[in-house]
């Protein structure tokens, strides 16, 4: 029988069809590349030629998460395409654990990342100590308020008016603390509440830019920028791409008309983040390098906004990268990042990027799960201190990655249980985003005997069902 060559579990379109389980692509990529027969796949991985033959040509679907092991024992699948096809790795992964001297106290409700074998009698349990205190499980919010379709369509309208302006000057002060708690809002997590603000918000700053004169119309336009940046990232996290698009460039469009520099490079994060949700990843890394490159060649004594801007920009494009499969740029920008964190010295909310050396860490989680390695992720956000991130969307979309790369682990009882602690401190970060309620049937659909009625009760609590 012919013998699968070790590259073929690399090559893009390989890694795409796994982290997308489609059976079907990977035995024609396994006939293609390894010259295997419907015959010989079949035999292998215990199925008929003519039920090979039927996947193949996407007649069927494999669903079922035992055939699906059955197919990754049979073509022999290292761990790595194991792991980006969501099965645990075959190989035990060992896990160095940080010295306690120089960590915070851990919290009685730690999540436990390693657990020895049930045939070994005196069980070591390890903590997740990246994940230890306080603020990880006590932060308890009220029921979430989802963001209602009515309120898509209320921003929908505001993105495309063009209000008349009245006849007093408006008034930038209410302006800008309406803008900053639309900021403060969604980087709270309170997507209800930031989609009920923005219509009017973005009426009355386009007014704004209309009427006002001189610097006060360069300060409209950078609020306008501002407003726009937390709309587009709204509107991603609904995955309504046309809409997205569409704020994002408004507010590139608002923050070059500001003339600010700083304004200019905060900007293009988001249609960065853009770039990438439509898929566009090589335009993506080449959008946030450059906006990067251009600022640190403009700044001889950069402040905490200017590196974090800076900073900021470099972690979209490692992310874009990694989505572009290209790992040296992806951790060539996270380096430069990590650096610009060092020297910026803490985890701070400057220019609301929530920049600093954690946050470098929890783009590292994401890069290395992106890029099928769900063990170097979970190391990573070990080493993550939650308390020292700024923002509860910084936090929950780190749990979030995290229960992603235990699911793909196998690890199936974490991921839920991070998952929980995502939805206790962002609940709409859970109820609102279509990712997540993906994640979550993913979680369901896969979950072996011993996790899955808490996974049942938990999907139902959030009206999922597999």
């Amino acid at each position: 029988m012919p013998e699968i060559p070790d590259s073929l579990w690399q090559r893009p379109d390989m890694l795409a069809a796994l982290r997308g389980r489609d059976i079907g692509s990977v035995f024609c990529l396994v006939r293609q590349y390894a010259g295997m027969s419907q015959t010989h796949i079949g035999s292998v991985t215990g199925m008929s030629q003519g039920k090979v033959s039927a996947i193949m040509s996407g007649n069927q679907q494999v669903t079922a998460f035992e055939v699906v092991e059955r197919v990754a024992d049979g073509l022999g699948m290292p761990d790595a395409a194991r792991m980006a096809l969501g099965l645990a790795p075959r190989t035990a992964l060992t896990l160095a654990i940080p010295s306690q001297d120089d960590r915070p106290a851990v919290s009685t409700r730690a999540v436990d990342l390693v657990q020895r074998g049930g045939a070994e009698t005196n069980v070591r349990r390890r903590e997740f100590v990246g994940l230890a205190g306080a603020a990880l499980f006590s932060a308890a919010l009220g029921p979430a308020e989802q963001a209602s379709p009515d309120g898509i369509e209320d921003l929908a309208a505001a993105l495309v008016s063009f209000p008349a302006p009245g006849d007093e000057l408006p008034d930038l002060a209410p302006l800008a603390r309406a803008v900053a708690a639309a900021k403060q809002s969604y980087q709270a997590c309170r997507y209800g509440d930031v989609v009920s603000m923005l219509p009017s918000l973005l009426r009355s700053l386009r007014v704004a830019c209309t009427v006002l004169e001189g610097d006060a119309r360069l300060k409209a336009h950078a609020l306008t920028a501002e407003a726009y940046h937390v709309a587009a990232s709204i509107l991603i996290k609904q995955e309504d791409k046309g809409l997205a698009w569409l704020a994002a460039d408004r507010s590139v469009q608002a923050a070059h008309a500001s003339e600010s520099p700083l304004m200019i490079g905060s900007s293009a994060r988001i249609i960065t983040h853009a770039l990438m949700d439509g898929g566009h990843h090589r335009a993506a890394v080449s959008t946030a390098s450059t906006a990067a490159q251009r600022m640190d060649a403009e700044l001889s004594g950069p402040t905490p906004d200017d590196l974090s801007v800076y900073g900021s920009l470099l972690l979209r494009g490692a992310v874009a990268a990694a989505q572009q499969a290209n790992r040296h740029t992806a951790v060539e920008l996270l380096d430069e990042a990590a650096e610009a964190g060092k020297r910026l010295g803490h985890d701070g909310n400057h220019m609301w990027t929530a920049f600093g050396p954690n946050n470098v860490l929890c783009h590292r989680v994401n890069v290395a799960l992106t890029m099928g390695d769900a063990g170097t992720a979970v190391e990573y956000a070990r080493k993550v201190n939650i308390d020292a991130l700024p923002i509860n969307e910084r936090k929950a979309t780190l749990l979030l990655d995290t229960a992603r790369a235990f699911l793909t682990w196998g690890k199936h009882d974490r991921a839920l249980y991070v998952m929980r602690a995502a939805g206790d401190i962002a609940p709409e970060e859970i109820t609102v985003r279509p990712a997540t309620l993906r994640l979550v049937r993913d979680l369901l659909k896969t979950a072996p005997a011993s996790v899955r009625r808490e996974a049942r009760e938990y999907a139902e609590s959030l009206g999922v069902s597999a």
